[in-house]
């Protein structure tokens, strides 16, 4: 065993490729997204190193055409969920035991390998199952999920290095241990590099891990397994069963040797989980680590001194990239009166030129919704506004799902600041407009913090630079990612270090030191050279 202190390498942010029009990158994508789509892939769980095949199969298709089946899924049951506590279990002893730079090593070279041979791939394959244009698949699936990967070992190295002090005649030391038992991840469909973070991170911290990946978006959850198998991973580290929520979630919550969580998704299903630990507390042989983030109803406010047309891009991007499904994307806006009309002017002629369509055309800006529940979901709120009195559909509106789950990108303006649209998240292309009265500034900001349950992000606009700082103070406690003269999205990794408050979540910041933190168990260690003979203190003589 070798034995120095080591130092990871000083990450930087991956650079993005842009796939434009004549690069070799763009050739290189093309060629993977026919190679995947021309094949079907059988997707197996993976325990133990093992790939498991249940017979228990559902189809996998792409959200813009769904007749195409890109392969089929095996799901896990209780038997196979038992089968996985006990693969990690076994697998534990060796992996805690791996000196921490060893266990880094396998995700720097994961990530090198996903920035180089696997590029294309996770690319495609996210693009395929997700209906990720190649932009938001490229800043994801690739950046951010590399970035992920070397941030973290170089996070856990500054946490390693984090020591206290030492008076004359000892030495104190931490030691920071991965907790008992095994480790629960939980992940969502929206973003290839979120549902690797989480199991990744948990392990990268010593701890074995059951990951439960979202079904809607198995398919580049899958490659992304394979290519951390291609790394190196070892055996049981990372167990891969996907499968229906309680028929998982519930026996492994049921387990004594279940020792945390870390959580994306839905409020509710967030909430159930929680219970569930809750109701189990006096069997576990730790207090479980609950990490979560779930749901946002994310806002732009704007100014009169904002710059319209500023305003009318990031209002755009924010609420129609990746057709809404962010738990970052704008919302619910608020704009006042007069600057109303010119930003309406502005914002619908630019909406209007949105071109939403199959992702491997490459010209287009939106792709499908994830699934029909999805669409359902997102068709039932559009409905609602087209028969609502205090609610006009001034933009799209249109949803179509005969070949693929397309909504267009809606824009409702209301004239109720409590309107359904305004408070409840819908996680699909829908943004709502509230036109506040100038004079009735410090009243609409009131509404603004105090309309939606959540806390996610939040974006505000204005020139007036005493204005911007009496706006984020007011709206102090309304986002855990707070953006200023900038869309309420794309947070970049060791730049805007993500999560939110209130019923957003945790606010553990996903890809931050922090975040790591959650996943050990630090021991102080104190070591005295010359422990005292005498017991007596001077003040008894």
């Amino acid at each position: 065993m070798t034995q120095a202190h080591f130092t990871v390498p000083v990450p930087k942010n991956e650079p993005y490729h842009s796939y434009a029009s004549g690069t070799p990158q763009r050739e290189g994508l093309k060629a993977a997204l026919k190679r995947l789509g021309s094949t079907q892939v059988e997707i197996p769980l993976m325990i133990g190193g093992k790939d498991v095949y249940t017979g228990n199969t559902t189809p996998v298709v792409m959200p813009h055409n769904h007749q195409h089946e890109l392969g089929i899924m095996h799901q896990a049951g209780e038997n196979e969920v038992k089968m996985a506590i006990e693969a990690a279990l076994e697998a534990r002893s060796d992996w805690a035991a791996t000196p921490w730079e060893e266990r880094v090593a396998i995700f720097l070279k994961a990530a090198d390998l996903l920035t180089g041979t696997w590029r294309y791939t996770i690319n495609a394959a996210t693009m395929l199952g997700q209906s990720k244009t190649p932009h938001q698949s490229e800043i994801e699936a690739v950046g951010e999920l590399a970035d992920f990967f070397r941030f973290n070992a170089r996070y856990l190295s500054e946490v390693m290095a984090d020591q206290p002090s030492s008076p004359e005649g000892m030495w104190n030391r931490v030691d920071y241990r991965p907790l008992e038992g095994f480790l629960f991840a939980v992940t969502p469909f929206n973003f290839t590099a979120i549902a690797a973070n989480l199991p990744t991170s948990m392990a990268m911290c010593g701890n074995v891990v059951l990951w439960k990946p979202a079904s809607s978006s198995i398919y580049s959850s899958y490659y992304v397994m394979r290519l951390l198998q291609e790394a190196g991973l070892p055996d049981g580290v990372i167990n891969f069963i996907p499968g229906p929520g309680a028929e998982v979630g519930d026996p492994v919550l049921e387990n004594p040797h279940f020792s945390g969580i870390q959580f994306t998704g839905s409020e509710r299903t967030f909430n159930y989980l929680w219970k569930k630990i809750s109701d189990n507390i006096e069997s576990y042989r730790t207090y479980p680590r609950i990490v979560g983030e779930t749901g946002g109803k994310d806002f732009i406010f704007v100014h009169s001194s904002a710059d319209v047309r500023k305003v009318a891009v990031a209002a755009l991007r924010g609420a129609f990239e990746y057709q809404g499904q962010k738990c970052s994307a704008a919302s619910r806006m608020y704009v006042p009166a007069s600057l109303w009309p010119s930003f309406k002017e502005t914002f619908l002629n630019e909406v209007a030129r949105i071109k939403m369509g199959d992702v491997e055309d490459f010209s287009c800006f939106m792709g499908a919704v994830i699934d029909r529940k999805a669409f359902d979901t997102i068709k039932g709120y559009i409905d609602e506004a087209k028969t609502s009195d205090e609610a006009e559909i001034i933009a799209g509106g249109g949803c179509d799902d005969s070949k693929g789950f397309f909504i267009e990108p809606t824009v409702i303006h209301t004239t109720n600041p409590a309107f359904k649209t305004m408070q409840e998240e819908i996680f699909g292309p829908v943004l709502t407009i509230f036109v506040y009265e100038d004079d009735a500034f410090d009243e609409s900001l009131e509404i603004c913090n105090t309309t939606s349950p959540y806390a996610l992000t939040g974006a505000i606009f204005a020139k007036d630079r005493y204005v911007l700082k009496y706006m984020a103070d007011k709206l102090r406690d309304a986002a855990g990612n707070f953006y200023i003269n900038d869309k309420p999205t794309a947070a970049v990794v060791d730049q805007q270090p993500f999560g939110g408050a209130r019923k957003s979540g945790t606010n553990d910041k996903a890809g931050s030191k922090q975040n790591m933190l959650r996943w050990l168990s630090p021991r102080a260690i104190k070591e005295t050279f010359d422990p005292p003979v005498e017991w007596k203190y001077p003040y008894m003589d």
